[in-house]
């Protein structure tokens, strides 16, 4: 009977990842700022897909799918939902497929750092030179190259989508601004903005590929973190039109210095985070905050843990009062907008994603897992 029964939904499955086929949980719970519950303080991490040979620091999370990644060895995955069938961990349970689609092959080696994702189709981009976006599909034979950009400095960090047909990647300087490509057609075709349009980047600034969180989307407004000798936060108001950028007081100077991840709850509030992952208990000044859209932002939490992490995300419906970060060094929590912190886990993730207020799915060296928080 399971037999049958999988190759009468295994068409149902594909249908609905056809040409990816896939909805994104843009903002998810940020439209609902009045829901407030009480403090969590455990988490519950149950592994999803486990593999020595996983690095994961792209992952997304969609609609009637689930979480869906991009690896440092050119593997697009995805963890079906448990209806289906009892954690069909990215396939590997149904006849024809692997639980991951391989992009790479002998001549061609891969290496993702951003996915983005839109209602008609999955978006990667690698880092180093060449870079290379392509369209994303379950079946590996419709996965396509629609964007590719040589240059020996090359280096792509981040990746986010506006809407289902603009999105932009952020990647660091090759000449005299941080590097920016933009589609307006669903990705169909991306053009690289001109430096007279960006900021000029500082002697040594740049971004970090540590999770996928450089940029962030609220609306039309998008904020980028730089990183590096300089960390600042690029801004526009316009979905990349036209750009700002402004100071921040988070740890620089050097290479390994500076923000790693930035989220905004609104158009408001926002946080940032990073520090220097080679000093991983450095807690000095690698957590800021603005209430003002980005324009100003103040240190907080100074000389308290968290030390270094590379991804933070507010926890939707929190009134931007919840935060939740992650690292190599574990999982912290904060209640009060990131001025004091809770050490919920020393499980080490590289990214994290929330599906709601209280589920989230995180990713990392060797696995990605289902996080439930509770109070």
């Amino acid at each position: 009977m399971k037999r049958i029964w999988l190759i009468v939904i295994l068409p149902i499955i594909l249908i609905g990842l056809g040409s990816f086929g896939l909805v994104l949980n843009y903002n998810q719970g940020h439209d609902n700022p009045k829901t407030i519950h009480s403090f969590f303080r455990t988490v519950q991490i149950e592994t999803l897909v486990q593999d020595s040979t996983l690095n994961v620091r792209a992952l997304e999370i969609v609609d009637g799918i689930g979480p869906i990644y991009l690896t440092s060895n050119g593997d697009f995955g995805m963890i079906l939902p448990k209806a289906f069938y009892e954690h069909i961990d990215s396939l590997k349970h149904l006849p024809f497929y692997s639980h991951k689609v391989k992009l790479s092959n002998d001549s061609l080696k891969l290496n993702f750092r951003a996915l983005g994702a839109t209602a008609n189709g999955g978006f990667g981009i690698t880092i180093g030179s060449p870079a290379r976006v392509f369209k994303l599909d379950a079946d590996l034979e419709k996965n396509k190259l629609v964007y590719q950009e040589d240059h020996p400095k090359t280096f792509y960090d981040a990746m986010e989508f506006w809407n289902e047909n603009e999105g932009i990647a952020i990647g660091d300087p090759t000449e005299d601004c941080m590097s920016v490509i933009i589609t307006r057609n669903g990705g169909a075709s991306w053009t690289k903005l001109s430096c007279d349009d960006l900021p000029k980047t500082k002697d040594g600034e740049a971004a970090f590929a540590a999770s996928d969180t450089n940029i962030a989307i609220v609306g039309d407004h998008t904020w980028v973190a730089t990183g590096g000798k300089a960390s600042r936060v690029l801004y526009s108001p316009d979905k990349g039109k036209t750009w700002a950028v402004f100071e921040t007081p988070i740890v620089q100077g050097l290479e390994t210095t500076g923000m790693y991840s930035i989220d905004f709850y609104d158009v408001q509030n926002g946080f940032a985070l990073g520090g220097d992952y080679t000093k991983p208990q450095d807690n000095s000044a690698n957590k800021i905050r603005t209430s003002d859209g980005g324009k100003t932002w103040k240190l907080v939490g100074v000389n308290k843990s968290p030390g270094y992490r590379s991804c933070v995300k507010y926890i939707p419906n929190s009134n931007a009062n919840e935060l939740v970060a992650v690292g190599f060094n574990g999982i912290d929590y904060s209640h009060d907008s990131g001025n004091t912190w809770s050490h919920l886990s020393d499980e080490g993730f590289y990214t994290i994603r929330f599906l709601n207020d209280s589920i989230a799915y995180a990713a990392g060296k060797g696995r990605v897992s289902k996080l439930t928080f509770k109070k």
